[in-house]
């Protein structure tokens, strides 16, 4: 796990929080507190997993006799029946981190899955996959990760890490010509301009203007050929808006060097895995 624990554990408590409240009315009431139980957590479906360490940090915040033993690292690719992990510690923990556990575990390895999914999908293209900033509020880190993790690559993490112009941008910034000269008056050397356009004309415009990356949004499969040829390895360009699983190997075929789904992040399915106590 590569994030900073501050950040992950702050997620954490506030999901417990969410959760527990008071009192577990269920556990509590029912469950001696010296009570020990083993568990595991089962795969009930494909998929590449992603977050477990995040899900055992769940029970090391609650007990801090918990003990655990991971049979995959996040990354790997798992299937169906497979017991992911193995741990040990007071059952009232185990049954009150259960679903805060599983929901970061669910979500982050739904977010692999897709990507790897559609890295797949562009195998032996030189278009790569990137994330949006579609995300679930609070969670974007978390998010970003499980896409590399699936084999992607991470688009800017907020607005402080890119200048993009995007539509409203443009229209209220003059056009894309006086944007761009208004905007490299200021940036610092470091700073990226990405320019989204809607046609052709637009990308000449963006290309003539300076831009960094152009980004190709919404456009037909010939449009997004016709602005690759345009471009000319002068700006990197980026395929955007309406790419889906069963056409992104058509969008990468069209020459574009990145391909940007908020699919993989503000859309997926949660990955089927479940918590089982040892009986």
């Amino acid at each position: 796990m590569i994030l900073p624990l501050f950040y992950v554990d702050d997620i954490i408590k506030r999901s417990l929080a969410e959760d527990i409240n008071y009192v577990d009315v269920a556990t509590d009431y029912l469950i001696p507190e010296n009570q020990r139980d083993k568990a595991y957590l089962l795969a009930k479906q494909d998929g590449v997993i992603c977050g477990l360490e995040i899900a055992m940090r769940v029970f090391t915040l609650l007990d801090d006799t918990f003990s655990f033993v991971l049979h995959f690292k996040d990354g790997d690719s798992v299937k169906k029946g497979d017991v992911i992990a193995e741990y040990e510690g007071k059952t009232v923990f185990l049954l009150k981190g259960e679903r805060t556990a599983l929901n970061l575990l669910q979500q982050l390895s739904g977010v692999a899955t897709a990507t790897a999914k559609a890295v797949e999908g562009v195998k032996g293209t030189k278009a790569q996959i990137t994330d949006t900033r579609k995300t679930v509020p609070t969670l974007r880190a978390l998010q970003k990760y499980a896409v590399t993790c699936g084999g992607g690559k991470n688009h800017r993490f907020n607005l402080s890490d890119a200048a993009m112009l995007k539509d409203n941008h443009i229209d209220a910034g003059g056009g894309i010509k006086n944007a761009v000269a208004s905007l490299k008056k200021k940036i610092g050397h470091t700073v990226k301009i990405e320019v989204e356009t809607r046609n052709i004309d637009e990308v000449k415009e963006a290309l003539d203007a300076g831009a960094d990356i152009i980004m190709l949004d919404n456009m037909s499969l010939e449009e997004m050929k016709t602005a690759v040829e345009v471009i000319n390895g002068r700006a990197l360009a980026e395929a955007s808006g309406g790419i889906t699983p069963e056409n992104v190997r058509e969008v990468a075929e069209t020459g574009v060097d990145i391909i940007s789904l908020g699919a993989i992040t503000h859309s997926v399915k949660a990955m089927d895995i479940s918590m089982k106590m040892v009986k």
